[in-house]
């Protein structure tokens, strides 16, 4: 799998898709240009059909759609769900990071450039 999710993270998927009544939807992960440290994690429940370029995978009965270009700087990453005093959230963990605030939303990759933690106060 390009991007593999936890059991935990396919069952909170679904718990989330089936209160918001969206059971046929795709979990869409993307990195955008931003943040902190240059680049920033998107995830949202997409209702549509994979666009031209997704990669679209399934796990646990959840589809997910990734472009090639998230993909990129996100290959081999997994999805999470975490609980911490601050409340339960998906974080995911990227091994192409080679930098990331504390925010955990935000990283940097070898390809990606400069970047720095502390724009956002996260750090």
């Amino acid at each position: 799998m390009p991007i593999l999710l936890t059991n935990r993270a396919a069952s909170e998927l679904k718990e989330l898709m089936k209160s918001q009544e969206k059971t046929e939807a795709a979990l869409r992960i993307w990195v955008a240009g931003g943040g902190c440290s240059g680049l920033s994690y998107g995830m949202a429940l997409d209702d549509g059909m994979p666009e031209e370029g997704d990669q679209v995978f399934e796990q646990e009965g959840v589809k997910v759609f990734v472009d090639g270009l998230s993909l990129q700087y996100m290959e081999g990453s997994s999805v999470d769900y975490v609980d911490d005093p601050m409340g339960g959230g998906f974080k995911i963990e990227n091994p192409n990071a080679v930098s990331s605030c504390g925010c955990g939303s935000s990283f940097k990759t070898e390809e990606s450039g400069e970047g720095g933690c502390g724009s956002c106060g996260c750090g």
